[in-house]
């Protein structure tokens, strides 16, 4: 039985690699596997910050990959933590009944759907601020070398 309050707090904390794919689909679930490697690419993104600065380029692509897979992540928290629990049971509880117990809604659910609001928004916002950001500060350097 696939309880509702676990996978919403796997989409929020290991989202990112996976976690709650695996808890609901099993191993051989594709898109599980795929996760880890948005997730790999912005942390990278933020080691060649720390490595070259806030100039570098591919910082201001790869970083946005993490920011924007941990708000999808949050997103899929809430998703799971809202669904009813008759639509919840039907969709990954097939041989219980619509009214089963993991399918319910508890305080500890509602806490994950917050939290998730939280830090996904958060990050969300703040990797559309540092992409834009980074990308307009580029285009200035570039009008710059142009007029002189």
């Amino acid at each position: 039985m696939k309880n509702k309050t676990l996978a919403a707090w796997l989409a929020l904390l290991g989202g990112p690699l996976g976690l709650h794919r695996f808890y609901l689909h099993g191993l051989t679930d594709l898109l599980g596997w795929f996760l880890p490697i948005p997730t790999a690419l912005g942390i990278y993104g933020i080691e060649r910050v720390q490595r070259y600065g806030v100039d570098d380029q591919w910082s201001w692509v790869l970083i946005p990959l993490l920011g924007f897979t941990i708000a999808g992540c949050a997103l899929t928290a809430i998703v799971y933590g809202l669904m009813t629990r008759e639509k919840w049971n039907v969709r990954f509880n097939r041989a219980a009944a619509p009214g089963a117990a993991p399918g319910g809604t508890s305080w500890f659910t509602i806490a994950a759907v917050v939290l998730s609001l939280l830090v996904g928004t958060t990050v969300l916002m703040a990797s559309i601020a540092f992409s834009f950001q980074r990308y307009f500060e580029y285009q200035i350097e570039e009008g710059r070398k142009i007029s002189q």
